[in-house]
C-alpha cells in the first residue's frame, strides 16, 4: 500500500474560522486563529494510505480481497460509471487531539476550540493532498476521477468503516476504527474516489449543495455548478466545533 507523508506548510485560516463557527465574527482576534494554526503545524503528523481496486458497477462491488459491497443509493449513483476506485485514509495523528482535550480540561475553551477547528482543517488539507496524487495517477491512466466520498456522507453507512480500513491497511498509519465505527485518531478521514472513462461524467451533488441543513454555520457559499469532477473533497455540514462543544463565542451567529 502506498504511504503518503504529508506536509502542512500553511493551514487555511478561513476554513479554521468556518469550522469554529466564526465565519461572520469580524471582531474576533485573528491572532488566536494564527496561534492555533501554528500549534497544529507543530503537533500534527500528517500521513495517508491509498490503494486502487477494480470496481464492478453492476454488482456495486469493490474487487478487493475479500470483495467489498457498496450500499447506499447516493454512493451507488456516484460510482455508477466508475470501473476502478481508489480507497484512501488520512490522519494528522493523536497529539493534536490530546492537546485540545488538555486545553478544554484546563478551562481554556477558546484556544481548545480553535485548535480543534485547525486540526479539522489540517486533516482535510492532507486528504486534498492525497486526492491530488490520486488525480494525477488517474489522469495519466486515461481516467476521470470523481470527487471523494466518505462513509457517513449521504446515506453511505458508517458501518462500512472497518472493511474500508482493512482493505487499505490503515493500521500502517496508526488509523483504527472504534466499536462505534468512528475513526481513531479522531482527526482522520476515509474516503473513496471513483475512476471513470475520460468521456464520462457524473451529476451527483457535492458537499453542502446536497445537504438539507441550510442554516448550518459551517455551510460553504453556494457553488456555481453541481456537476462535479472537481476533487477537492466533500465538506461536512455537521455542527461547528463551537456548537458541538456548547461554547458561545463572541460574534458567533445566533440565527
Amino acid at each position: 500500500m502506498p504511504i503518503y507523508n504529508g506536509m502542512l506548510p500553511a493551514i487555511d485560516k478561513a476554513e479554521v474560522k468556518r469550522y469554529a463557527g466564526l465565519r461572520h465574527a469580524e471582531d474576533f482576534p485573528q491572532q488566536y486563529v494564527d496561534e492555533a494554526c501554528k500549534e497544529i503545524q507543530l503537533l500534527a503528523t500528517p500521513k495517508g494510505v491509498y490503494q486502487e481496486y477494480d470496481y464492478d458497477a453492476e454488482t456495486k462491488t469493490i474487487l478487493s480481497n475479500p470483495p467489498l459491497k457498496i450500499e447506499g443509493s447516493i454512493i451507488e449513483k456516484h460510482l455508477e460509471k466508475s470501473t476502478k476506485v481508489y480507497v484512501l485514509g488520512v490522519t494528522v495523528g493523536e497529539d493534536v487531539e490530546i492537546r485540545s482535550e488538555q486545553l478544554f480540561k484546563q478551562g481554556n475553551y477558546t484556544v481548545g476550540l480553535l485548535l480543534d477547528a485547525a486540526a479539522t482543517t489540517a486533516v482535510e488539507q492532507v486528504a486534498d493532498q492525497v486526492n491530488e496524487v490520486i488525480n494525477t495517477i488517474a489522469k495519466k491512466q486515461g481516467y476521470k476521477p470523481t470527487w471523494r466520498f466518505s462513509p457517513g456522507y449521504g446515506n453511505w453507512p458508517l458501518e462500512i468503516q472497518p472493511q474500508l480500513a482493512k482493505i487499505i491497511k490503515t493500521e500502517m498509519i496508526g488509523l483504527q476504527v472504534t466499536e462505534n465505527y468512528l475513526l481513531f485518531p479522531r482527526k482522520s478521514v476515509t474516503a473513496i474516489i471513483g475512476l471513470m472513462p475520460a468521456d464520462q461524467d457524473i451529476n451527483t451533488k457535492r458537499g453542502c449543495t446536497s445537504c438539507s441543513q441550510k442554516d448550518c454555520a459551517s455551510r460553504k457559499l453556494p457553488e456555481k455548478a453541481s456537476v462535479t469532477t472537481n476533487n477537492k473533497g466533500e465538506e461536512s455540514c455537521s455542527k461547528t466545533t463551537a456548537e458541538a462543544s456548547g461554547i458561545a463565542m463572541k460574534g458567533q451567529p445566533t440565527e
